[in-house]
């Protein structure tokens, strides 16, 4: 199976996606799609920014690359704050998290990405920091330690999370603002393509665009990807305009089938398809049987097939269903009882 760095449709940030900030949105009107959401936060923004106070805690979820660090830069944009970035793994001690709450200024935004990764005991010290704006320092160690509470300035808590699940309760309950994040439709896809197409200055038709946006995996961020890899392509064989055919062509160039499945993808399903008999398998025997991490699999792989209905959990494995038989042009076996399911 080929290295998951090296997939084009990962809809993690790599280092080649430097230049998407460039591509992103700057305040909420230019955020296309994910309606519900800017509802909500545009409602909350206009209203503690007419109070003159800091907006309350945001917690962001939903799979990556639908947009959680763009919106957090947005809210800190749109509050006239700066904000200040971090990651759950990368506050490793309550040392680190004290020195970053207290060089906050006031109204200033604190974005933490994957905070559902913070240690327990960085979340202790976090607690009093959200809800009271206060920091609980103990100094000394034995029967002479003593606490002290420095203040904080009133600061936004921006957590931004893959696996929701994964967050304790008391950290969950302290976030004013939760908000899930979906994968886009079609229609926001096309209206992202044509957006970044713009922006590169890059020529392309609605339906080059629509073609883009089809095989993106409900994800701006791989769209973005997608778009500036046909750019490159029609630039060097195409003359420079996208359209539906050059589109096609291009992105069957890279590997990316018309349901955005890469050779990755397709290997997975094949594999439980050839070897399995369809499933039910276990994750494990799936993972060594692809030469691939189960983590990889399942956090990777699987939501976009799961989604797609290409692929089915149960309680005794992943099963492979008859869309992905025939998706891979492999009759649907008989007498198994899937050829009447989905």
């Amino acid at each position: 199976m080929d290295n998951v760095d090296e997939r084009i449709v990962v809809p993690s940030l790599r280092d080649e996606d430097v230049d998407e900030v460039s591509l992103r949105p700057r305040y909420l009107d230019e955020f296309i799609g994910q309606d519900r959401v800017r509802e909500t936060l545009s409602v909350c923004i206009e209203a503690a920014r007419n109070r003159g106070e800091p907006l309350d805690h945001v917690l962001l979820y939903g799979p990556p690359g639908l947009g959680k660090t763009t919106l957090a830069h947005i809210i800190a944009r749109e509050m006239g704050q700066n904000i200040r970035v971090t990651s759950g793994p990368a506050i490793e001690r309550p040392g680190d998290l004290a020195a970053i709450l207290t060089n906050l200024s006031p109204g200033d935004v604190l974005f933490i990405d994957e905070v559902h990764r913070l240690s327990r005991s960085v979340e202790e010290i976090l607690y009093p920091g959200m809800e009271d704006f206060a920091l609980d320092i103990v100094i000394g160690k034995g029967p002479g330690a003593r606490s002290l509470r420095l203040n904080l300035p009133r600061f936004t808590l921006v957590g931004a999370t893959t696996r929701a699940g994964l967050l304790t309760s008391p950290l969950r309950d302290r976030f004013g603002v939760i908000s899930r994040l979906e994968f886009y439709s079609t229609q926001d896809l096309e209206a992202v393509v044509r957006r970044g197409a713009a922006i590169i200055q890059v020529e392309i038709d609605p339906e080059g665009a629509r073609e883009i946006a089809k095989r993106s995996r409900g994800t701006p961020r791989v769209a973005n990807r997608l778009l500036k890899r046909v750019r490159d392509y029609v630039q060097v064989r195409a003359g420079g305009v996208i359209t539906a055919e050059k589109a096609v062509e291009a992105l069957d160039f890279l590997g990316i089938d018309s349901l955005g499945l890469d050779a990755t993808d397709r290997h997975l399903l094949a594999v439980l398809v050839e070897r399995f008999g369809g499933g039910p398998v276990g994750l494990d025997s799936l993972a060594a049987a692809t030469s691939e991490e189960s983590v990889t699999l399942e956090d990777v792989c699987e939501p976009y097939l799961l989604q797609i209905g290409l692929l089915a959990r149960t309680p005794r494995g992943r099963v492979a269903t008859p869309l992905a038989y025939r998706h891979l042009g492999y009759p649907v076996p008989a007498g198994t009882g899937q050829e009447t399911l989905w």
